[in-house]
């Protein structure tokens, strides 16, 4: 073989293994079929929302925000326009369907909790005469629906690593999956994973005491250092145990909050109190969210491919969906962070829905 024959070898043999790297393993971006739906505007869209709140009688009422009082409704109307395409209609009896005798689970906090009870909205709303199950066990919720044998679960995990309780106090382990969440974990079809608020917590909020790292044991460390040493915590369990052949894994996109008018350019608004319409798109006018690039630099590192819920842009232009003072009821408290159902997890969903369909 000539020399122009074995270079011409070694390009291909190096090009199709970037491209077994980009289709097998690493991570998988925010692009369906080809378009990146990570970046688009809101649109008014009088066929929303997807679903009723009251026709969903599960609802927690923490998400139900029109029925804690809140008077208007424009919220409910936007729909998630990529610049470069549009997004498939949701169908929850195609979804169950294709899904029939598998589980879906959300792994982290309440924001998971957030999606997971959209989804379930989503799909109830589209069958409602289906029989299902709902049952809450500690911390692990499982709705099922019956006829399609598909398990929607929850497992509340809003550190995803490890936390130990000693004499001394509460140790989170950065490099460490506790046993039984890898038992949990293993086995289920698709596993939609979120971390990133608890991180932030300081004084009583915090949920440990102590942070060790093998055999080093600190009161406190850089909080973006320790999620991105937990995310390869993570990420190691996932290469390690995953078979890419019969689950599907995906990261939920940091959601953002809106604390601060300045972060949004409007120093005026204290916060997302009375916000009732969303920032033009494509482009958010604060900064970029701290802990995404965290998340997409770990998901570059990992062999066995991870699907990003790009989520972060799209819902830092809706200022407008929070529950702020109708998350409670009673206008106790003030909820920049989480998000009324129906509303922007709903999207969330729709881009889950279009990765677990396309092709």
């Amino acid at each position: 073989m000539d020399a122009f024959a074995v270079g011409a070898t070694l390009v291909l043999l190096i090009v199709l293994s970037v491209l077994h790297h980009e289709v097998h393993g690493g991570l998988v971006g925010s692009d369906i079929d080809g378009c990146d739906v990570s970046q688009g505007n809101w649109v008014f869209d009088d066929s929303y929302p997807l679903y009723a709140a009251p026709s969903c009688p599960f609802l927690e009422k923490v998400f139900d925000c029109v029925k804690n009082g809140r008077p208007d409704r424009d919220y409910l109307k936007y729909r998630w326009q990529p610049s470069a395409c549009s997004l498939p209609r949701f169908n929850g009896s195609r979804l169950l369907t294709e899904l029939r005798g598998k589980s879906i689970m959300f792994i982290g906090d309440s924001l998971s909790l957030n999606q997971w009870q959209s989804l379930t909205c989503m799909l109830y709303t589209s069958v409602p005469e289906a029989k299902y199950t709902s049952v809450r066990t500690g911390g692990l919720s499982t709705f099922t629906f019956l006829e399609y044998n598909v398990k929607l679960l929850f497992s509340r995990n809003a550190l995803i690593v490890n936390i130990v309780r000693t004499p001394d106090g509460r140790i989170l382990k950065l490099d460490s999956i506790s046993t039984q969440d890898d038992k949990l974990w293993s086995g289920v079809d698709v596993l939609i994973f979120n971390m990133w608020h608890w991180w932030v917590h300081t004084g009583r909020k915090q949920p440990w005491n102590f942070i060790r790292v093998g055999n080093e044991t600190y009161k406190d460390m850089d909080r973006l250092v320790a999620y991105e040493k937990a995310l390869h915590t993570w990420a190691t369990w996932v290469d390690s145990n995953v078979d890419s052949n019969k689950t599907k894994v995906f990261f939920q996109g940091v959601s953002p909050d809106h604390s601060n008018g300045r972060e949004w350019g409007d120093p005026q608004a204290n916060n997302c109190s009375a916000q009732s319409d969303p920032l033009p798109g494509p482009n958010y006018p604060g900064e970029a969210h701290p802990a995404e690039k965290v998340v997409e630099k770990v998901l570059r590192t990992m062999s066995k491919p991870v699907h990003l819920l790009n989520v972060t842009t799209l819902s830092q232009l809706r200022k407008d969906g929070h529950p702020s003072v109708y998350g409670l009821g009673g206008h106790r408290g003030l909820d920049c962070t989480h998000w009324c159902l129906a509303g922007v997890p709903d999207t969330w969903n729709v881009l889950l829905y279009a990765a677990l369909t396309q092709n």
